[in-house]
């Protein structure tokens, strides 16, 4: 079952799987884990588009965080992050007394 809380995590974990990619680009020596690190993250932004796209339609997550994801997550997964992360304090907000 797809959640708002797994699609966070998702992409939180994909969030560190590119920090990790950029960081084994910029230190040399680490060829093999750039790649392995480059296939996770694409692979990964494959799945996470996906997956939010059908959240999206679900109505589990609301349009601009798929979007960032889908969208601006090839580049930058950090925005679809932040995203969720906005959206959790917004559904909190809305939620509260």
């Amino acid at each position: 079952m797809i959640t708002f809380r797994r699609l966070e995590l998702g992409s939180f974990t994909h969030s560190t799987i590119y920090t990790l990619l950029l960081v084994a680009w910029i230190v040399p020596g680490f060829k093999q884990a750039t790649f392995v690190l480059g296939l996770a993250h694409g692979i990964g932004w494959i799945v996470m588009s996906l997956l939010c796209l059908y959240a999206v339609r679900r109505r589990t997550i609301p349009l601009r965080v798929g979007v960032a994801v889908a969208v601006i997550g090839g580049i930058g997964p950090f925005v679809g992050s932040y995203e969720f992360v906005r959206e959790q304090r917004r559904r909190s907000t809305v939620g509260a007394p």
